[in-house]
């Protein structure tokens, strides 16, 4: 084959998937407009069915799952993406109680957000809308195709959901039940789309906005694919590039729930984005409580780096390096440093935090109070462990994601966040002088 013609079938190609992602960006768009105009019981209705086709079709979606890991595993993809991708029947009905869960929240279309009326006699009010049409670019975690169908329903949006090529099998079963409870209740089955292919021209198209039928993108993966998305798209993005999350314990920690607080933040869950990866110990409380955290840590399986303080109370203590403090690790590895107080914890934290997720322990109201005021994360925690950085954690019933951005949506993103608002005037025949 000549390069010419291998040049051309690329092109083909290229311009075959560029069609296909135009269409479904009209057909998003088209069923936005019914769904934007879909009452409450017509949308929870919905996602009742959505959830009974998940737990009907569970023996499909694990087929496909375990294809999927299989793949995986052969390509030597590492243990943590592995772990993101995996389910099991527990999983299964996780994410059929995630969709009953949002069926179960308010609706957020209709919420009056603010009112008042003007000298002239005119009435204002601010009123929660659908944002329009959602892209949900998402890689590893077959849950996500759920969760962002949901919440997206639920606020009257239409989705275009890009799985990654990991997930592939998994995502496309999953979508499959949805689109049947859907389809079954009579709302628009375009409501819900998922992208049929795994070339990554579709994700180029989308960070275009498929010829502006696309109002928003949310990333949901590693941090090049944040990032490319972030650099690349044309139009707005709700996204968090790093993870890289901070446990701060103050000398007026209660030791006995640091030691919890911490081992749990770090290792009931190493791959997701709110855990914990550096521990700042403050040097008041260095000899009562360093030494009993980091060998819970090691105890857990957790490898511990960290500086020359830190090392001094385990031989099994390895050097922390500079890169160390700004890395997101999503593994069972974590930074412990020893700071001057809560000013040393917050110096660190501006410096190498990724503005996610950051927490302290301390029994001091005073200091937890500046610590909230003066972290500027997306999520801040007194006293809990940083793995609570989750939409269903906060009575979201689910997320999308998580936001680090400080316009419109920040922390996880939930139904309220998915909607934008209007201003909604009522007058009595006002002229303006």
């Amino acid at each position: 084959m000549t390069a010419a013609t291998l040049s051309l079938r690329n092109a083909a190609a290229a311009n075959d998937v560029a069609a296909v992602m135009a269409d479904i960006g009209r057909r998003a768009r088209a069923s936005a407009g019914t769904l934007a105009r879909a009452d409450r019981a017509a949308k929870d209705r919905a996602l009742n069915a959505m959830a009974a086709a998940v737990r009907a079709d569970a023996t499909a979606i694990l087929d496909a799952n375990a294809a999927d890991a299989a793949e995986a595993a052969a390509a030597r993809l590492t243990p943590a993406t592995i772990d993101r991708l995996k389910l099991g029947s527990p999983r299964i009905e996780a994410i059929a109680g995630g969709i009953e869960a949002v069926a179960a929240l308010d609706d957020p279309v209709g919420r009056i957000l603010a009112s008042w009326s003007r000298p002239n006699g005119l009435h204002i009010e601010r009123v929660a809308v659908p944002i329009g049409v959602i892209g949900v670019v998402f890689e590893s975690r077959p849950n996500v195709t759920a969760d962002a169908a949901a919440l997206t329903l639920k606020s009257g949006n239409a989705v275009i959901l890009r799985g990654g090529s990991d997930s592939y099998r998994s995502s496309r079963a999953i979508h499959s039940a949805l689109a049947r409870g859907l389809a079954d209740t009579g709302l628009p089955a375009d409501a819900i789309q998922i992208v049929p292919t795994r070339d990554r021209a579709a994700v180029g198209e989308m960070l275009k906005g498929l010829n502006g039928n696309l109002d928003v993108l949310v990333p949901r993966g590693g941090k090049s694919l944040v990032a490319r998305v972030q650099d690349e798209a044309r139009v707005p993005v709700f996204a968090h590039l790093d993870g890289n999350c901070h446990v701060y314990v103050d000398g007026a920690a209660d030791l006995a729930m640091a030691r919890a607080v911490v081992v749990n933040a770090k290792m009931r869950r190493t791959s997701v984005c709110g855990a914990a990866e550096t521990l700042l110990v403050d040097r008041a409380a260095a000899s009562s409580h360093l030494a009993p955290l980091v060998k819970d840590l090691l105890a857990a399986g957790c490898e511990v780096r960290g500086d020359t303080a830190t090392r001094a109370v385990d031989p099994r203590v390895s050097a922390a390096t500079e890169a160390d403090w700004s890395t997101e690790f999503l593994d069972a590895i974590i930074a412990v440093r020893v700071v001057d107080g809560l000013d040393g914890a917050l110096v660190h934290i501006a410096t190498h935090g990724s503005h996610h997720t950051d927490a302290i322990v301390t029994e001091d109201a005073a200091v937890a109070a500046r610590f909230l005021a003066e972290v500027d994360s997306a999520i801040v925690l007194h006293n809990a462990s940083t793995q609570f950085a989750d939409g269903g954690e906060f009575g979201f019933g689910a997320e999308i994601g998580i936001a680090t951005g400080r316009l419109h949506a920040r922390g996880p993103v939930g139904v309220e966040q998915l909607t934008t608002f209007n201003y909604r005037v009522r007058g009595s025949g006002q002229t303006r002088p």
